[in-house]
């Protein structure tokens, strides 16, 4: 029988199931709150309250989501059944 303390140090849990989603849609979202805080940043900048790092750091994010959102929506595709599946090039449907 295993000890307390080995039980605590290596738990044996199995993994919760993968959550589908639109992976598109939430890197989309993301993308959009760094295009406002750009946007945001960008007026503060310019009238001097905050250094200039904190829209190019802004700029960077919206860049990086709006490359996510492509990557995302060229290597799946959503599934008929409207959950929002992601569905792997190459994959059937199973759900339609």
């Amino acid at each position: 029988m295993p000890t307390v303390l080995s039980t605590l140090m290596h738990p044996q849990r199995t993994p919760p199931p993968p959550i589908d989603v639109d992976l598109a849609r939430v890197m989309g979202v993301g993308t959009a709150v760094w295009t406002v805080a750009l946007l945001v940043t960008g007026v503060l900048w310019l009238t001097g309250v905050v250094p200039g790092r904190w829209p190019s750091m802004c700029a960077a994010g919206a860049v990086l989501g709006l490359i996510g959102v492509l990557w995302a929506r060229r290597n799946g595709h959503l599934s008929a059944d409207g959950t929002g599946a992601m569905i792997r090039p190459g994959q059937e449907d199973i759900s339609g």
